[in-house]
C-alpha cells in the first residue's frame, strides 16, 4: 500500500497496534564502528578517549546507540531504501515512502556504559508508541531498547519520523502510550548558563554516513527533491550537541549524561558553524541537573535543534 492510498484505518484497529512490540533486530559493533562514529560527530584529537582505541580511557561516546537502528549488524554499505523498509515496517500500518520521511524527533537515555565490542547476541527491541495524524501527514513515534543476550537494557531511545503526505485515518488523529520527561521551557528572560561554538566539516555527512546511515540526501547533491544540496545527517547535529553539553554541563565527563532529546527544526549543510546554547534550569528526579538548549546554525542564523532537553548527573553523582 503507498503512502498515497486512501484506504483508512479505524481508531480501534490503531488502538490494538500502538503500544505493541513489532520485532527485535540484531545488532553488533566493534571498535572502528566507534571511531566512525566519534569522527562524524567531530571529535577532534583532544578527545583522545573517543578517537584513539589506544588511549587508557577508550571509550564508546555516550549516544553511540542512536546509529544502531540503521547499522544493524552490518559491517558494509547498505541500500537506504531497503534497510528502512526492512527495519521500519510495523504490520497493520500503510507503507510509507522513504523518500517522503523526515526526522522530527529524537531521544536517547543512557542506562549503561557500552562494551567497547558487542560479540553475538545484542538487540533492539522495537515498538511504536505513537501516532500522530493531521493533513499535514503522519508522525509516527518508535521506542527502542538496546538488550545484551542476558536481556539487560543499555540504552533507550524513541524516534519520532514525519511522514510527508501520509494517511492512516484520513482524519486528525492522536495516539500515545508512552510519556517522556517533560522538558522545560528555555527561560528567555536570562542569557545561558553555556555557550559553546563548534564547526562541522565540509566532508563531515561523508565520515557521519559510514556509522550506517546511507541516504543518498547526505551525499548526492541531485538527491533532493527541492534541489537544495547535500545535508548534514540530523544525527551527526545531535552528536555535535551532545560533545558540546558534555564538555560544558557536564564538566567533561561523558559519565554524567543520563538523557537527551531533541527536535530537529531546519537543516545544516556541511561546513556550517553550530552554536550551543543551554540553560540550567533547576535538579530534575534524583537531584540531576536539568537542561534546556537550543542549537543555532551561525550561517544561516536558524535554530537547527529546538526545544531540546538533557539531564546530568551532577560531580558527585558520576564516576570520574
Amino acid at each position: 500500500m503507498s503512502s498515497g492510498s486512501t484506504a483508512t484505518f479505524s481508531s480501534h484497529t490503531l488502538q490494538s497496534i500502538v503500544g505493541r512490540e513489532y520485532g527485535a533486530d540484531p545488532v553488533s559493533w566493534n571498535k572502528r564502528d566507534l571511531l566512525a562514529y566519534a569522527l562524524g560527530i567531530g571529535a577532534t584529537p583532544a578527545e583522545q578517549q573517543f578517537v584513539n582505541e589506544l588511549h587508557p580511557s577508550f571509550a564508546a561516546f555516550p549516544t553511540f546507540p542512536v546509529v544502531l537502528f540503521l547499522k544493524g549488524k552490518d559491517d558494509s554499505v547498505t541500500e537506504f531504501t531497503n534497510t528502512i523498509n526492512r527495519t521500519n515496517a510495523i504490520k497493520g500500518l500503510p507503507y510509507f515512502d522513504p523518500s517522503h520521511l523526515v526526522h522530527a524527533t529524537q531521544s536517547i537515555e543512557i542506562l549503561k556504559p557500552l562494551p567497547l565490542v558487542s560479540g553475538p547476541g545484542w538487540l533492539l527491541k522495537k515498538r511504536l508508541i505513537s501516532i500522530r495524524e493531521n493533513k499535514s501527514g503522519v508522525i509516527l513515534e518508535n521506542e527502542f531498547v538496546l538488550v545484551d543476550p542476558d536481556e539487560t537494557p543499555y540504552a533507550r531511545l524513541t524516534t519520532a519520523m514525519f511522514n510527508l503526505t501520509g494517511k492512516i485515518t484520513g482524519q486528525r488523529y492522536t495516539r500515545s502510550v508512552v510519556s517522556l520527561p517533560e522538558a522545560k521551557p528555555i527561560p528567555r528572560d536570562r542569557a545561558p548558563n553555556w555557550v559553546v561554538a563548534d564547526r562541522t566539516y565540509v566532508h563531515q555527512a561523508l565520515i557521519y554516513r559510514l556509522s550506517g546511515d546511507y541516504n543518498p540526501l547526505h551525499i548526492d547533491p541531485n538527491a533532493s527533491s527541492s534541489g537544495g544540496g547535500v545535508i548534514l545527517h540530523g544525527l551527526s547535529t545531535l552528536g555535535f550537541t551532545a560533545r558540546a553539553l558534555i564538555r560544558t554541563v557536564g564538566y567533561g565527563r561523558p559519565s554524567s549524561l543520563q538523557y537527551l532529546n531533541v527536535r530537529f527544526t531546519a537543516p545544516v549543510t556541511p561546513g556550517d558553524g553550530l552554536e550551543t546554547s543551554a540553560w540550567d534550569v533547576g535538579s530534575g528526579p534524583g537531584g540531576v541537573i536539568e537542561v534546556a538548549f537550543e542549537v543555532r546554525n551561525t550561517r544561516t542564523g536558524k535554530v537547527v535543534i529546538g526545544g531540546g532537553h538533557a539531564r546530568f548527573a551532577r560531580w558527585e553523582q558520576s564516576k570520574l
